[in-house]
């Protein structure tokens, strides 16, 4: 993720009857520390962009797969964690998790080099693939019914907090110590996670880690979304032909995803499940609206930073309204699409977003926070408010019982996806120019397009919602099974 955002299977399933299992006090305790890592660094590094650029006079393409080596794993690697966690104990993955993303950490910390540091945010990112799933599916089975919502509730509202806090927090250290602390945070937060993790309940295997698991899948998902990252990045440097072919390329290997996902006895992604339009809806959904959203927060800091001379500090700061509206709004939301259904906030919701990045996109001049930021960044946090609920209610609706764990983690791949290839094409938005030598001008003008595009893509994503959802009201209580972000 490129900014303070939780992604729609992130959020907590209210409709829950009573019930824990076995010993559960370190549960909590630890799997919100360990998700807190992904959730913490996925919101702090674009503030630290900025100053990440200057230190090892990198280019913006440099800068994107900062930012998209980490997307790459984590999108296309989610879907395998939970697999991988069904097979070999939960536990045992959360702990291999928390001891990858410290030790990444601590080479982002101490990378001589732009290559050093992409290359541990590409371990970081696998890192993550296996602590997040493993944390969620860790509550899922220490807890029952009632007890199981309340502790994924309290695991979701941790992670909003985390999510808003971390921008500012974050900016304060790259202002007051260097960007390199922001990684350095992680190795002592991980201590104290595996160290509650030797507490944790023993693993309850489930009925699926008998299976095998889909490695070739994952492996060319992989390929898939790197090859058209790379495509894009090289393209928006004015590589053309390079970057054609790799966009090129990417296309039989999505092909060959598509084959094996369909010939594997235990696929990664599920294609049956898109044979439901509400929930093939509310993937395409998912991904048009963070491809907007984490094309935005990613050139936003830029402006602040670059153009308006705030401090990092002053730039994460920035975007605490917009966490704070998604986290205290989230269930008020919810309770609202038991009563009224998702549709209609579906389509309400993006066209909401797409209003506060146009009024982004015109008020980017403007260097007060009180008018040229504040207004369209509340505008559009309550329109990705208004989404995310009904899309998880969507997704978990459209799908069999048995298979939500799988459809979670689709939909979560789904949105980093989506700010995967947003970023990744950014170059082609600022004309292949390079973001530091950019004048005033040049550099408003890129972000008044990007901010353009964005609403673009929040209307299209209210459009698909309109052809695609369906009227139907919203399946009656069910005792749900663990949902994997």
């Amino acid at each position: 993720m490129t900014g303070p955002q939780l992604l729609p299977c992130e959020t907590p399933d209210a409709r829950q009857p009573k019930g824990t299992n076995g010993k559960t006090q370190w549960v909590l305790p630890a799997t919100i520390l360990g998700s807190s890592l992904s959730f913490i660094d996925g919101s702090v590094v674009n503030v630290a962009l900025p100053a990440i650029q200057g230190s090892f006079g990198s280019s913006l393409a440099t800068m994107q797969w900062v930012v998209n080596g980490y997307m790459l794993m984590l999108a296309s690697l989610i879907l395998l964690g939970g697999s991988v966690g069904d097979r070999f104990g939960r536990r045992r993955i959360f702990i291999a998790g928390l001891i990858g993303f410290a030790v990444a950490s601590m080479g982002c910390g101490l990378a001589p080099s732009a290559g050093w540091l992409i290359a541990m945010r590409l371990l970081q990112g696998a890192s993550a693939a296996m602590l997040v799933p493993a944390s969620l599916a860790i509550i899922s089975a220490a807890f029952r019914g009632e007890a199981r919502g309340r502790a994924i509730g309290t695991w979701a509202g941790a992670g909003a907090l985390t999510m808003a806090l971390g921008p500012p927090f974050g900016g304060w250290l790259v202002d007051t110590v260097g960007w390199r602390s922001i990684f350095y945070i992680n190795p002592p937060i991980a201590a104290v996670a595996l160290f509650l993790a030797w507490k944790l309940p023993a693993d309850d295997r489930s009925k699926g880690a008998s299976e095998p698991l889909d490695l070739r899948g994952s492996a060319l998902a992989v390929l898939a979304l790197g090859l058209l990252s790379y495509g894009l990045i090289a393209s928006g440097e004015g590589s053309g032909l390079i970057g054609g072919l790799a966009i090129a390329a990417a296309v039989p290997a999505g092909v060959l995803f598509i084959i094996a996902e369909s010939r594997s006895v235990a696929p990664v992604m599920a294609l049956s499940l898109f044979r439901d339009r509400d929930f093939a809806g509310a993937n395409g959904i998912t991904v048009l609206l963070y491809a907007a959203l984490s094309g935005a927060l990613f050139l936003l800091p830029f402006l602040l930073i670059e153009v308006h001379k705030y401090s990092a500090t002053a730039a994460g700061a920035a975007l605490l309204p917009f966490s704070l509206i998604m986290g205290l709004g989230s269930r008020w939301i919810g309770g609202l699409v038991e009563r009224i259904g998702s549709r209609i906030l579906l389509i309400i919701g993006p066209l909401a977003t797409a209003v506060g990045f146009v009024i982004l996109a015109v008020s980017g001049e403007y260097p007060g926070y009180w008018i040229g930021f504040l207004p369209g960044l509340i505008v559009v946090g309550i329109g990705m408010t208004v989404s995310i609920p009904p899309l998880t209610t969507t997704v978990f609706d459209s799908a069999p019982d048995e298979k939500s764990g799988t459809a979670s983690g689709v939909n979560n791949a789904a949105a980093r996806g989506g700010g995967l290839v947003a970023v990744a094409a950014l170059g082609l938005a600022v004309g292949g120019s390079e973001l530091s030598s950019m004048d005033v001008n040049a550099l408003t003008n890129a972000y008044r397009l990007i901010m353009f595009g964005a609403a673009g893509l929040a209307v299209l994503s209210a459009l698909v919602a309109a052809l695609t959802i369906s009227k139907r009201s919203v399946a009656p209580a069910r005792e749900p099974v663990p949902k994997r972000p």
